[in-house]
């Protein structure tokens, strides 16, 4: 049997070009990452501002109660006020 063989190409690659391609990879690579870490903190921001629109909602809420607890503590206030009143009246 023969061996058919081709010929190859004398073109050989001088090691600044092994390094520069090398270096283009490094750096595309540092890049996409870059982009990645970017998206994960944009969410995590995103993540975090719905987070604090939630305590808004939940502080109004709550403020709200409190105005609520406050009007009906009044309310008793007096209620007790006209019956203290109401009682003295009636006893005399």
């Amino acid at each position: 049997m023969h061996r058919v063989t081709l010929p190859k190409l004398a073109i050989e690659r001088p090691p600044e070009l092994r390094i520069t391609f090398a270096i283009g990879a490094a750096l595309m690579v540092q890049a996409a990452l870059a982009l990645v870490w970017t998206g994960a903190a944009s969410e995590r921001l995103a993540q975090l501002e719905r987070g604090a629109e939630q305590n808004a909602e939940i502080i109004e809420r709550t403020t709200r109660l409190e105005e609520q607890a406050r009007f009906a503590s009044a309310t008793l206030v007096r209620i007790e006020a006209k019956l203290d009143r109401s009682m003295m009246e009636s006893g005399s």
